[in-house]
């Protein structure tokens, strides 16, 4: 595939493998922030590329896996509404509250409905004039745009039937808690290319600086992350600290200004907390005054009842790079992605379900590295 095939090159892959291995001393720890890279690292088998002193850890950067219980709990009770059509992106529908999901409502007769854009939503309450049409807004800095814009029309258009329910959470702020942490771990980051795509990379920089810590902003493919490996292990190896951009065909480093400042407009920082993971100060948004109109929590007041991960779930220790998805005692016995016990477990993007759904498809010979599966090449020898 034209623009794909050249970030899956066995070769290349290759180079980068040989590469890491004659520069790493030492072992070491890097977490990949986002999920989508967690994803592409198992599905791709870029780990087993890696040198052994090299060790991954997933990052909180799945936003399905960090909307807190008490978050699905509201938007199940909201849908559960018969005025309501509530809107959502697909992921978050199997995603367990304390008690119940967004799918188990829709199969009780709540109108939930699956949208791949805010402006579908928005569309719908178009439509059903006499409806209250809520879209669950979940994310990172990547969807707050869209997010935003959404809100501002129902806003520029005054239709009062419109609502979000807001769930957004901000990637710096959960580094530094991170890096605060007593049980850290880690000491370098892959920064989710996505994310500096929308805000770019200069917020990264006092984090390098202050915890003395290598970030490197990395794309997705195979070849992004090995080369986003090798960037951020030269440093550590070389004793800097630096932010650097491997993205470079996507991100700049002030980012992307026009969305960021329709973000600034609509939404404002708040405390947010994490599931797994408990409040992180200033890490979230939420909805300005002037958008008050448009707070589907508002406009429903729905309780802030106590809501706690299960007992047997350590999705938070996963997240925060201290475990490992399979060092969980429930792991592929409980919670499986038929029936998770957390949200880690729930989406393609989370630290858990790839690992277990990838382990479970035929494969090729691999051995004895998975450069084949790395290109889908197999024709191509190692």
């Amino acid at each position: 595939m034209r623009y794909m095939d050249e970030y899956r090159d066995a070769e290349a892959a290759m180079h980068y493998a040989r590469a890491l291995a004659r520069i790493t001393s030492r072992p070491w720890t890097l977490m990949e922030v986002c999920g989508g890279q967690t994803h592409a690292i198992v599905k791709f088998g870029v780990d087993d590329l890696l040198p052994d002193a090299i060790s991954l850890v997933h990052g909180p950067g799945c936003p399905v896996c960090v909307t807190p219980v008490a978050l699905i709990d509201k938007a199940i009770a909201i849908a559960m509404h018969p005025e309501v059509i509530f809107c959502s992106f697909g992921d978050m529908l199997r995603v367990p509250g304390s008690h119940s999901t967004l799918m188990t409502a829709k199969a009780h007769g709540a109108d939930v409905r699956i949208v791949y854009s805010p402006l579908d939503a928005l569309g719908i309450a178009h439509k059903a004039p006499e409806r209250q049409v809520v879209f669950f807004a979940v994310g990172f800095e990547t969807t707050a745009p869209a997010n935003a814009m959404a809100v501002y029309q129902a806003n520029q258009q005054g239709l009062n039937n419109f609502s979000v329910l807001v769930s957004h959470v901000l990637v710096p702020p959960a580094m530094e808690a991170i890096l605060t942490s007593p049980q850290r771990r880690v000491q370098g980051f892959l920064a989710a290319g996505h994310v500096c795509t929308v805000m770019g990379y200069t917020e990264y920089e006092p984090l390098a600086h202050r915890h003395q810590v290598p970030i490197v902003v990395t794309g997705f493919e195979p070849l992004d992350i090995l080369q986003g490996v090798y960037m951020c292990v030269k440093q550590l190896e070389e004793g800097r600290a630096e932010v650097e951009n491997q993205y470079a065909r996507a991100v700049r480093r002030e980012g992307n200004q026009p969305a960021q400042q329709l973000t600034a407009d609509v939404f404002q920082v708040v405390h947010r907390t994490w599931r797994g993971v408990g409040e992180i100060p200033q890490s979230g948004l939420g909805l300005r005054d002037a958008y008050a109109a448009f707070d589907a929590e508002r406009r429903f007041d729905i309780p802030a009842d106590v809501a706690d991960e299960a007992s047997a779930c350590i999705s938070g220790l996963v997240l925060q790079g201290i475990k490992k998805p399979h060092e969980c005692p429930a792991f592929g016995r409980s919670c499986t992605p038929e029936q998770p016990l957390g949200a880690t477990m729930v989406s393609s993007e989370g630290p858990a379900r790839p690992i277990i759904a990838i382990a479970a498809m035929p494969r090729p010979s691999l051995q004895p590295l998975r450069s084949a599966n790395l290109c889908n090449l197999p024709t191509l020898s190692t």
